[in-house]
Order: C-alpha cells, then sequence, then structure tokens
C-alpha cells in the first residue's frame, strides 16, 4: 500500500477515535447545570495540561536552540485579540438564543491548530517508517481523547445543541487530515517549523483556560463545590499526564 494511503487511513483513524471520546457525553440526555461545572474543571485541566505536559515539550525538543515561548506569547495574544473581536460582534448582535459564548469558537479554532500539528507529527511517523507512524497515529488518538472529551464539554456547557457540537468536533478533528496533506507534500518545509505550530497551540489553550475557564470557576461556583471541582480540575491534568506518560505521546 502506498505511504500515502496509510498516512490518510491512520490519521483519519486518528481523528475518529478522539472523536469518539467527545461524543460519549452525548450519551446523557441533559446537561445540568452541576454537570456543566464538572465539564469546565476538566476542560481547564485537561487543556493546561497539553500545553505543559504535550505541546510544549514537543516544541522544545523540535525547536533545538530556537525560541518556543515567542510563538507561545504570539498564540496567546492572538486569541485575546479573536475574543476582543468575538465579544464586540456578540455585543452587537445582541441575540442571545443565536450567539454563542467566545469560548465556543475559540475551543473549536485552538482544537483545529492542535488537529492541524497531530497530522503533521503523524506524517513525520510515516516518513521515518511505516511501523512508527502506525504507533504515532494510535498514540496521537489516545492523548487526544481526554482532549476531545473537554472540549465537546466546553460546546455543550456553552449551550450549542447536541447535533451542532458534534459536527463542530468532527469539522475541528479533520484538520488533522489536511495537516498530514500538507506534511506529505511539504514535508522538508514543515518539518523545520512544526516547533511554532506546537507553541502557537500551547499558547491558545493557555489562553482559553486562564481567561474563560478558570475564572468562571471561580466566580461562579465558588461558594458550592470547591474541593470536587478542584479535585475534577486536577484530574484533567492527571488524564493528560497519564496518556502521555503511558503511550509516549
Amino acid at each position: 500500500m502506498p505511504l500515502l494511503a496509510y498516512i490518510i487511513i491512520f490519521t483519519f483513524i486518528g481523528s475518529i477515535l478522539s472523536l469518539f471520546g467527545g461524543s460519549l457525553l452525548l450519551l446523557k440526555k441533559q446537561i445540568s447545570e452541576s454537570f456543566a461545572c464538572y465539564l469546565i474543571a476538566f476542560a481547564a485541566g485537561a487543556l493546561i495540561g497539553v500545553a505543559f505536559l504535550d505541546l510544549f515539550p514537543e516544541a522544545v525538543n523540535e525547536a533545538g536552540e530556537a525560541d518556543v515561548f515567542l510563538p507561545a506569547l504570539v498564540g496567546f495574544v492572538t486569541f485575546f485579540f479573536a475574543e476582543r473581536v468575538i465579544r464586540i460582534f456578540h455585543h452587537h448582535r445582541h441575540s442571545s438564543e443565536e450567539s454563542a459564548k467566545p469560548s465556543t469558537f475559540l475551543v473549536i479554532f485552538g482544537d483545529g491548530v492542535h488537529n492541524f500539528v497531530d497530522g503533521v507529527v503523524i506524517t513525520t511517523g510515516f516518513l521515518t517508517a511505516i511501523p512508527v507512524g502506525i504507533i504515532t497515529s494510535l498514540a496521537v488518538a489516545a492523548h487526544e481523547i481526554p482532549q476531545e472529551i473537554a472540549d465537546m464539554g466546553v460546546l455543550l456547557a456553552n449551550g450549542l445543541s447536541k447535533p451542532k457540537a458534534l459536527v463542530f468536533n468532527f469539522l475541528s478533528a479533520l484538520t488533522a487530515l489536511a495537516g498530514a496533506l500538507i506534511a506529505f507534500f511539504f514535508a522538508s518545509f514543515i518539518e523545520q517549523y512544526l516547533y511554532i505550530f506546537l507553541a502557537l497551540a500551547a499558547g491558545h489553550f493557555l489562553y482559553i483556560a486562564a481567561s474563560d475557564l478558570i475564572p468562571e470557576l471561580h466566580e461562579t461556583h465558588t461558594e458550592e463545590r470547591k474541593i470536587p471541582l478542584a479535585l475534577i480540575f486536577v484530574l484533567g491534568i492527571a488524564a493528560v499526564f497519564s496518556s502521555t506518560k503511558i503511550l509516549g505521546g
């Protein structure tokens, strides 16, 4: 089988496996306010875990002597301005039924960037050797599952319908295929700047967690469930930590 076929098949498998993890939330008929709090807490922990335990280490490893913190800062600041624009647009529309929270758009975009990078990483593995590519694609899918569960939780907690949340998550997962194909056809160029994509994604996820999710936990749910929510937050980090250690992701 041609190398490109391997790349397409296993990138698609990786996207579907991670999407399956997120779609598990659709089994619940209704998400209560209490359950939404737990989803937000897990999402905050998972996003921080992905940034510090996965994306930054990989970026440093790929960068060599290059600076990974500047592109991470650029990613963080870019999300700040993106949210400003979204909030202005949201305010002018002034329609609570049709508009979604800014974190909805930020999660979709940030997850798309991360999945794009995953596609690049999968192709890099296959360019090394087919067995390496297969193992890499399965590892990517496995460490993405907690991430996709967290993202689906944010989308549902922010008021998106289950079909819309599933469609957005699926489209975001497909960016992995775009990253894989671009890396295959422009391998010599893409591999030089892989650390930039990784650092940008890390900055994106840190912004979402720090500016949207954690403040919501502090301001809205401080009185009722401080310790349980704190534990769920740590659980989100632990889920990412475990997947990266066990699978070498």
